[in-house]
């Protein structure tokens, strides 16, 4: 049995290796990236083009952008008036810049 569960955790351990799992996130790198490419508009967590949807938690939630998934979205394509970052920060990047601002978000900017 233990010959068993032993070779079950190295064969799950190698599967977890070759399928990617996520890192996480580095939020250094995502303030560096947002303040370097976002904060034009953002800084602060508010929104120069439409003072409804800022980054604060509650107009995130509001929009449903308050998931990683939402804002990686929302930064990859663009939406309205913000442009597509998906050709211009690499996948990494913009992971980072997503954890980072909701981050913030939860911390009141």
């Amino acid at each position: 049995m233990k010959r068993f569960v032993s070779w079950a955790i190295a064969l799950v351990a190698a599967w977890l290796s070759l399928t990617g799992v996520a890192q996480a996130a580095d939020l250094d790198n995502g303030a560096k990236i947002f303040n370097a490419n976002c904060a034009a508009c953002h800084a602060g967590g508010r929104n120069v083009v439409n003072a409804a949807k800022t980054l604060q938690k509650d107009a995130l939630a509001q929009f449903g952008m308050n998931s990683v998934e939402a804002i990686k979205k929302q930064v990859t394509n663009g939406n309205g008036a913000m442009p597509a970052f998906g050709g211009k920060l690499s996948a990494d990047d913009i992971e980072d810049v997503a954890n980072y601002v909701l981050s913030k978000s939860e911390a009141g900017w």
